[in-house]
């Protein structure tokens, strides 16, 4: 039996045939990249709040020692804080820090909010997440805020570090 055209049929079911095998291996191949970015992307958000809790825990130690382990210590990296404005190294944070806030505290809490939202590009990551902050001053006094907070983090080997981080307070009555 022949087409119209002379040509044999089953040469044409087997051209579709081929096609059909082609379409179902690109719909498999974008089914598999689609479901493993799915599954990075729970990863992430795993590997992120668990990163982010410990930064807490470590903050809320009291000692700007324990937390060090999260920042990159290269020169000239920029780090916001609510007061003052702005550290240029780990290590100007880390004393700053220690002057401003935790040398007149007797307690110190840091607790990040459920709403983490981590987004990644190879090598990058960068954290939003609201945090509330708690300190009680060795004269008794308790300091209460609500902090938003972005950390970008590098992975340096097998660890990811903080390479920049912006921390700031909402305006009062906003």
């Amino acid at each position: 039996m022949t087409a119209s055209m002379g040509r044999p049929v089953h040469k044409n079911a087997e051209g579709w045939r081929w096609l059909l095998y082609v379409a179902l291996a690109i719909v498999g191949a974008l089914l598999t990249f689609v479901g493993a970015r799915a599954q990075q992307k729970a990863t992430d958000d795993a590997t992120f709040r668990k990163l982010i809790d410990s930064y807490c825990a470590a903050w809320s130690t009291g000692t700007a020692d324990a937390p060090a382990k999260f920042y990159a210590k290269d020169d000239g990296l920029v780090f916001y804080d609510v007061a003052p404005f702005a550290y240029h190294s780990w290590k100007e944070y880390h004393d700053g820090v220690q002057k401003e806030f935790l040398e007149s505290a007797s307690e110190i809490k840091l607790t990040a909010g459920k709403d983490l939202k981590v987004t990644r590009r190879g090598m990058i990551a960068w954290t939003i997440v609201p945090m509330h902050f708690m300190e009680k001053s060795k004269n008794g006094k308790t300091t209460e805020m609500d902090l938003r907070y972005t950390g970008i983090w590098e992975k340096r080997g097998a660890s990811w570090v903080l390479v920049h981080e912006h921390l700031s307070t909402p305006l009062a009555g906003s």
